[in-house]
């Protein structure tokens, strides 16, 4: 009889907080036999941190720890080749679990589809075994959110930055957006102040740091200044268009 070959989950586990799971996620979390998640060396990883308390005793898991975070800059081409050869070494553990016919969750942060480490898996899984991804709210829903004011109206366009793109293309494109969001935050904030004011937007852009989790903070940026932020924070600016 032929083995049947498992499934690897990408499952979506939103901002931060277990009630913000959707019932799908929920369950696969539950009843993982085997969880995987990325993490920081010598940290206990986001992901892992938001399911505490939810996985069975008898789950086995697979932490995969990043090489390299903000130690060589993202231009050194040597970031690509470590993080490449870090992805393809998961990719062939979570790969030989599944044809050895077992089904693995591999816990992602906010959406695993919308700028996180599950998608370089995705890509080099999905050819070989089956893949299937479970949505979920993202980082930045739940961060425009925490600031109880709508994102958009109308026919505002929103428009997402990462914080590690260079001062004059994040003035470039702050300047055109209705709305924003800017993430990757980090040891960029200052470059990240600095474009709004250029832009003109800084007086209305709001920090969020640890969005829906209970170490949630919200504040205006403006009021912010000097401020280290955590790796877990958001900036937004809310559109003004048009509404009845």
């Amino acid at each position: 009889m032929a083995q049947t070959t498992g499934t690897i989950h990408g499952v979506g586990l939103g901002p931060g907080a277990q009630d913000l799971l959707s019932v799908r996620a929920d369950r696969l979390v539950r009843n993982a036999k085997h969880v995987a998640f990325f993490r920081k060396a010598g940290r206990p990883g986001q992901a892992r941190r938001i399911v505490n308390g939810m996985l069975a005793d008898t789950a086995i898991e697979f932490p995969m720890e990043y090489p390299v975070t903000t130690e060589i800059p993202l231009t050194d081409p040597r970031y690509n080749q470590i993080m490449s050869a870090f992805y393809t070494d998961c990719t062939a553990h979570l790969r030989r679990l599944a044809e050895g016919g077992e089904d693995v969750v591999v816990l992602c942060e906010g959406d695993p589809f919308f700028y996180g480490s599950f998608m370089h898996l995705y890509t080099r899984l999905e050819p070989h075994v089956p893949v299937e991804v479970v949505p979920a709210i993202t980082g930045m829903s739940g961060a425009w959110t925490a600031t109880g004011a709508p994102i958009t109206w109308g026919d505002d366009i929103l428009t997402i930055l990462m914080g590690t793109l260079d001062e004059d293309t994040l003035v470039h494109r702050m300047g055109q957006a209705d709305a924003l969001v800017v993430m990757k935050i980090g040891r960029n904030i200052d470059k990240v102040r600095s474009a709004l004011k250029r832009a003109g937007k800084f007086e209305d852009a709001y920090l969020i740091e640890y969005a829906a989790m209970p170490n949630q903070n919200v504040q205006k940026l403006c009021e912010a200044e000097g401020k280290v932020t955590p790796y877990f924070s958001i900036i937004v600016v809310h559109g003004q268009g048009r509404r009845p």
